[in-house]
This record gives structure tokens, sequence and C-alpha cells, in this order.
């Protein structure tokens, strides 16, 4: 079956549009996501500093990215793996020349940890952008730095919160929302910087669309990471991570 069929018989899952990304996508010779930012749109500053933090950020966790790979935990962060990474390259029009999806950050940090959060979507946009060009080479820092280390740094923040009971499912939706939220808006500051369009003219589209598909990235964490964590039966990773829901 060609690929482009997969993918739409695919995109039709439920369980599949729970993983997506949303990026706004703008026209400038061909159609530009605003996450998923191709070679030639960042200067060398802006590459420069973003790989910077990506790698600083990324090897700081070493040492918690090395207990989350566990016997236990591998195949169900496989499976995560492979469901953002095939819905990821799945994107739905919302306006001339804009796409979104959803992006998953604060759904893999709910149920793994934010290093192994990290790890899963760092996999996920290189081989997006190795494979199918969706993302470019030489800004994967950039693109990391947007939807690996801000996107699960985020959700981990608000998920680390000291609130229990009923107060939980609303920590989940609001780090859905946030790390969808600032990881578009990082990524229009970085275009901005570049040069690449006026940033007052990126930036509205750009906060407008992921604050509201941001709603459905929220509702869909604070849904599925309670249901998910029971049935992948990853509670000692949650636990050696000191990471509760």
């Amino acid at each position: 079956m060609p690929w482009r069929q997969f993918g739409k018989l695919i995109s039709k899952l439920p369980f599949v549009m729970l993983f997506n990304s949303i990026d706004l996508k703008i026209v400038r010779r061909r159609t530009l996501s605003s996450m998923h930012i191709p070679d030639g749109f960042l200067d060398v500053k802006a590459i420069v500093m973003t790989t910077s933090i990506s790698a600083a950020v990324i090897a700081a966790n070493g040492k918690n990215i090395k207990k989350a790979f566990t016997e236990q935990s591998v195949p169900a962060m496989g499976m995560m793996a492979a469901f953002i990474f095939v819905a990821q390259m799945l994107n739905f029009p919302i306006a001339p020349g804009v796409s979104g999806h959803l992006l998953g950050s604060a759904l893999v940090t709910a149920l793994f940890g934010p290093a192994a959060g990290m790890v899963i979507m760092t996999t996920v946009v290189a081989l997006q952008a190795l494979l199918f060009h969706d993302g470019g080479i030489m800004v994967l820092g950039a693109n990391i730095l947007n939807m690996a280390v801000i996107g699960c740094g985020l959700a981990y923040i608000v998920q680390r919160l000291p609130f229990k009971g009923k107060a939980r499912p609303v920590l989940l939706f609001i780090s859905g929302w946030l790390s969808i939220f600032i990881a578009a808006f990082t990524a229009a500051v970085e275009l901005g910087i570049s040069g690449v369009v006026p940033f007052s003219v990126v930036v509205w589209p750009v906060l407008i669309w992921h604050a509201l598909i941001g709603v459905i990235e929220g509702a869909i964490t604070m849904v599925t990471a309670p249901f998910l964590i029971k049935i992948l039966n990853i509670r000692p990773l949650r636990k050696q991570e000191e990471h509760g829901i």
C-alpha cells in the first residue's frame, strides 16, 4: 500500500489523533511549519543558540535518561514514539497556508517523565527531518528545543506542582495546553529574530491557532494519561523519576 494511502487510513484512527502536534505554516516559496522549521529559515546566531541549549539540556539529563530506559519501559516508549511519528506526518488544513496537529510532549512526559519524554520527542523530530524532510537538518537543534526540551520541560514543571486529587487532571490539561502554546511561540520568536518574517506578522496567527488547538491537546492529555499509565503498567518508572500524577 502506498505511504500516502496508508497515512490517510492511519489519520482516521482516533487513537492516532491523540499524538499530533500543532504547527503554523506560512508561505515563502514553499509552506513553512512554525515548529518543524526547515533549513534556510534561521540565521547562524539562532542555529547556534538553539542547538547549544538543546544539547546542554539533554546532556544535563543524561543520568535521568539512563535510568528511564529499562526493560519494562522501552517497549512502551517505542510504541508511543511510533504513534507520534506517524501522526505528526499527517497535517490537516486550518486555513490557507496553515495546517495543524497536536504535539504529544505533555502526554509522554506524564507517562515517562521529562528525561525520557525529551528522548522520545528528539527521536521523532530527528527521524522526521532525516526521512521525510519535515524540518531541516541544520536547524534540528531549534526544532528539538521547541518540541522536546520546551514541550516536555514545561509540561513537567506544571505536572510537578503540589496539588492532588481533583486538581491533578487540571494540571494535566494545563501542561498540555501550555507546552504546545509556548513551543509554538518560541518557534515564532526564532523566525522573527532570524528576519524570515516580521515578528509582529507571524506571532499573532501562531498564538491564536495554537491557543485553540492547545485546548484539544490539554483535553487529550488529561483524559488519556491516567488511562495509559494503567494499561502500560509504568508506575515503577514514574516512581523512579519521582514524578507522580
